[in-house]
């Protein structure tokens, strides 16, 4: 900022001297002043001074008066030349950066150049600057009617402009929780001004604030109707819309939400020195300081094993993290590692993960994938590191599209084909110096350069050598290593157990490792394992981390030679490692889904799970291990036994389910289905078909799921495995019970029954056919039929100590219950299934039981109660959003809001419902949304509307054969009829409607 006093006309009018105030005390003066500086370094002429001063109604001596108002400015500012008098009129000589009106539009344009460059970090701290410099309203003790008329108004204006585009930056940001409560004070101060509405709605709805987000929308709505009698514009009906349909496209930008910034790159390496040259030299490649082109770029960083490569890139991502503020994204690509190298779905997968994209939402599809990561990555600045690549076709899959997101891939191949198809650039790492390595071993003197010669200068036998030297004596330690490699000498210094068990490491799948799964490659005892890892890697040979282990690919190459060596039994080995898998995945799923059927053990030697006594516990473990254990179902597959792939597979289906890791779902059943495919076997391929058919069930998409459970009752008949067949009988009645094939259901769900009742089995098999049998004998309107299946669900269930069996058939007893006209009874039932589902932390279900209780408040003429018991439902949800309740929830919310009069909410919500219904193919719910939006559409006095939607409910329900629904909306039917005055119509629909009641026993609330 510039020298000189400081002017500021936006609030009231106020002078600094040299930081000190200089009061105005004169009300003309501060007008001639503010006049003065609104123009700052041009002349005013004495016409315009004389209107902005005395109006229509100037004095007599008008010249004169403004010479002595002049003069006495001249002195209160105690600089006569700062007001300069001209043949025309007058002039303040000070520069724009002096005057706080000009400082805000300059500081609101480089805030504009910043987003136009792609900048909005920037452009938030300049709006931010700009709008920090408001007092108050522009003039405020400002007495010049006309300044107030010309000037205020368009400084008005500007400040509101620049807090629209800044809104939007904030917005682009993903900062919508801290916008809120910025947007409710100005909708309050400006109710007209509909551009600050739509923020304020959008910022609500990425809140996960949906219901206050079209609240507000109606808020806008009245006050546009009631002050200009309009309606709402494009920009905001648009918005509404997008809003009812759950359009993605409104959705917050990943790796844009505040205060989470992905960060994957491992931590710096300790003890790193030198590489100064070669930094530099990539540097400049992955972050130059000029201006970025358009093509993204690529740095292959090559040398061979075991000269650092992956310890630089590591220090320079650290190096450079002040210039990617979007985060750092990094994968191991194991290119030359131990282990299957990982796929690029599995890869981009872990990256949409870190970028903050839901796991039920993350495709399976890799182009999909792909595109959903370039698309994230738009506009942002990340830098990616891609460690041990082996060949350009896998990293091509996982390149953004943005320049602003450089690519740093290690290789100790050339990665040509990279370098002349996508323009990436090659930098070549040498061994160390004499003196990096010599700083890198701590040590100085000739012996010191002697061990770093016979090292090569190699870091990892530096670091190695360095770690078995210790204290010691180098000249000794030379002695001592001869010919050999410092490997050699640091792994012929441990004991044998040690010994043993480094070699026998090399057979674990995965990336890492922990003391558990060791002890299991080696037959010993977790105790035992964990003394000998320490000193493993207090050798060097290990690298450790949190209590878990991994490997150098070198490292890990040398313990396969040396198992190799030894005649140590690594099939052995590594098959006691699967096992131990396979017995952690089967210990924790009977900790987290007790009740889920999975295949049998049938491994007869005996193996120790971990150390996991409670569902939290078990969670925690499959979440650490989730990465290894794919590993494990890829190994397994690829090189035997096959068996355990799908089985590993089949034990995690209720984890995947339960953590919505619907990639990882689809890629270890397919390994599984694989597997089984390539050994002919059937039991494998049953298990692989049935997950699957779970999988595309809990995605919504019924017809392939359908058609993998149908696929899995084929191979289970063939195999005359009745059992097996009757629970997939009775998963494939539930999903086309979802999908509205009724009939199919009711074949499914019977034949589950019967087959289950005769393979003499205990009865806990049934509950699970019992409920859905229940559920469809709701659905179909016999309601006495559907008591008498869910008392005996829940007395098999309670018997057996099935707990989600036990909740489940309460919340359809208490359904049913309400619809016979028993709400009090209906209330007891959702009360316990409420219960229990709690205290087994059981979210959707949880969900599911207060929609249930909040539709008999409703029935109870109890609207308020009911809409508060459906947004604890809603709560609920958001960590489990089972679209299927969430439809219902709506319906419920949508009908207490009817009630209550508010049938603009009653409308909203009535059609989010029918969308997600039909999105998901979830025919009851769209039933049921169809009937309530008709009758809101009636009371709003739109009968022709409500009249139509009535018919597509009466059809879609007669179609799938929803009698209780088909009751309602024949009901809903005929009072549209007879609001159009058609009567006779009104009657027979009416009449339609009161028989179905009576055959199903179904007692309505009178309609409104």
């Amino acid at each position: 900022m510039g020298s000189g006093p400081l002017f500021g006309l936006l609030g009231p009018l106020e002078v600094r001297l040299d930081g000190r105030p200089v009061p105005v005390r004169a009300g003309k003066h501060r007008a001639l002043l503010a006049a003065l500086a609104l123009r700052a370094g041009r002349v005013v002429p004495v016409h315009e001074l004389v209107a902005f001063l005395w109006g229509d109604d100037p004095p007599a001596r008008t010249r004169g008066t403004l010479q002595t108002y002049v003069m006495r400015l001249r002195q209160l500012l105690g600089d006569p030349g700062l007001i300069h008098t001209t043949p025309e009129g007058y002039r303040l000589v000070a520069g724009p950066e002096q005057v706080d009106a000009h400082r805000f539009a300059a500081a609101a344009g480089l805030a504009r150049e910043a987003v136009r460059r792609g900048d909005p970090e920037h452009a938030a701290e300049l709006y931010a600057e700009a709008l920090g410099l408001w007092r108050g309203p522009a003039l405020a003790d400002v007495p010049s009617e006309a300044l107030r008329d010309d000037e205020v108004p368009r400084l008005a204006e500007r400040l509101l402009v620049v807090h629209e585009e800044h809104n939007d930056v904030e917005l682009d940001l993903g900062h919508h929780e801290r916008l809120v409560p910025v947007l409710r004070g100005l909708t309050a101060d400006h109710p007209l001004r509909e551009k600050f509405w739509a923020q304020l709605i959008l910022a609500l709805y990425r809140g996960s604030r949906q219901a206050e987000a079209l609240a507000a929308f109606r808020r806008v709505d009245r006050v546009l109707a009631g002050q200009l009698g309009v309606e709402p514009g494009p920009e905001l009906r648009r918005l509404h819309q997008a809003i009812l349909v759950g359009d993605p496209a409104l959705a917050a930008p990943a790796g844009r939400a505040e205060p989470d910034v992905p960060d994957q790159v491992p931590p710096d390496v300790p003890g790193f020195v030198g590489r100064t040259a070669v930094l530099e030299q990539v540097t400049r490649l992955v972050a130059p300081d000029g201006e970025a082109g358009t093509a993204v770029p690529v740095v292959v960083l090559t040398g061979v094993p075991g000269v650092g490569k992956t310890a630089l890139a590591v220090r320079l991502a650290h190096r450079l993290r002040h210039r990617f503020p979007d985060g750092r994204l990094y994968a191991d690509l194991r290119g030359h590692g131990r282990g299957p190298a990982p796929r690029a779905e599995e890869v981009l997968t872990g990256f949409l993960r870190a970028l903050g994209v839901p796991p039920e939402q993350i495709p399976v599809d890799q182009d999909e994938q792909g595109s959903l990561f370039r698309s994230l990555l738009a506009g942002r600045r990340m830098l990616l590191v891609l460690d041990d690549a082996a060949a350009p076709d896998q990293v091509r899959p996982l390149l953004p599209g943005t320049s602003g997101c450089p690519v740093l891939v290690t290789s100790r191949d050339d990665l040509r084909g990279l370098i002349a198809v996508d323009g990436a650039r090659r930098v070549g790492l040498d061994v160390p110096t004499t003196p990096e390595a010599l700083a890198l071993l701590g040590r100085s003197g000739p012996a010191a350069e002697e061990l770093a010669r016979r090292c090569g200068r190699l870091p990892l036998a530096l670091v190695v050598a360095a770690a078995s030297v210790g204290g010691g004596s180098v000249p000794r330690y030379l002695e001592r290593l001869g010919d050999r490699r410092p490997q050699d000498l640091a792994h012929a210094a441990l004991t044998p157990a040690a010994r043993r068990l480094f070699a026998l490491l090399s057979v674990i799948p995965g990336a890492d490792f922990t003391a558990e799964a060791a002890a299991a490659a080696a037959d010993l005892p977790v105790a035992t394992a964990a003394a000998l890892l320490a000193g493993i890697a207090g050798a060097g040979l290990l690298r450790s981390r949190g209590g878990r282990y991994s490997f150098h690919d070198e490292l890990a190459r040398f313990a396969e030679q040396l198992a190799e060596v030894s005649g140590e039994d690594t099939a052995r080995a590594r098959l006691r490692v699967l096992k131990f898998s396979v017995r952690a995945v089967d210990h924790c799923a009977e900790l987290l889904y007790p009740d889920m059927t999975r295949l049998p053990a049938t491994d007869p030697d005996p193996v120790a799970p971990p150390r996991v006594e409670t569902a939290a516990q078990a969670r925690s473990w499959l979440d650490a291990e989730r990465p290894n254990l794919i590993a494990a179902i890829r190994s397994a597959a690829e090189h035997g036994p096959a068996e355990v792939s799908w089985r590993l597979a089949d034990g995690l289906r209720g984890y995947l389910w339960i953590g919505k890791h619907v990639a990882e779902w689809a890629t270890t059943a397919r390994y599984g289905l694989d597997a089984a495919h390539e050994q002919r076997d059937r039991v494998g391929e049953a298990a692989m078909r049935q997950n699957l058919g779970t999988l595309h069930w809990r995605m919504g998409d019924f017809e392939a799921s359908v058609a993998h459970y149908l696929r899995a009752v084929e191979l289970h008949r063939a195999a005359g495995d009745v059992a097996a067949e009757a629970g997939v009988r009775g998963a494939l009645g539930l999903a086309r019970l979802d999908a509205g094939d009724l009939a199919g259901a009711r074949e499914d769900l019977e034949t589950c029954l019967a087959l289950k009742r005769g393979s003499g089995e205990p009865r806990s098999g049934e509950t699970g056919a019992l409920t859905g049998l229940g559920l469809l004998a709701i659905d179909t309107g016999d309601l006495t039929r559907a008591r008498d299946l869910l008392d005996e669900a829940l007395a098999v269930s309670t018997a057996n100590g099935q707990r989600t069996g036990r909740i489940n058939a309460r919340v359809l007893l208490g359904m049913t219950a309400q619809l016979l006209g028993e709400p009090e009874r209906a209330l007891e039932h959702l009360a316990e299934a409420l219960r229990l589902s709690r205290e087994a932390g059981l979210r959707a279900s949880t969900a599911r039981a207060l929609e249930a209780t909040a539709t008999v408040r409703l029935d109870l003429g109890e609207p308020l109660t009911a809409l508060a018991l459906a947004d604890q439902a809603l709560a609920e949800l958001r960590e489990d959003g089972d679209q299927r309740v969430t439809t219902s929830v709506l319906a419920v919310m949508a009908a207490a809001n009817r009630d209550l009069g508010d049938l603009a909410a009653a409308d909203e919500q009535f059609q989010q419902a029918l969308t997600k219904g039909r999105r998901i193919g979830f025919r009851f719910g769209e039933a049921k949304a169809l009937v309530g939006l008709a009758a809101v559409r009636r009371l709003r006095g739109e009968p022709a509307e409500a009249r139509a939607l009535a018919g597509q409910a009466v059809t879609l329900t007669t179609t799938h054969g929803l009698r209780i629904l088909e009751g309602s909306a024949r009901a809903e039917l005929a009072a549209a009829h007879l609001a159009l005055g058609d009567h006779p119509a009104a009657t027979t629909e009416s009449a339609r409607a009161q028989a179905l009641h009576t055959r199903t026993g179904h007692r309505p609330t009178t309609a409104p």
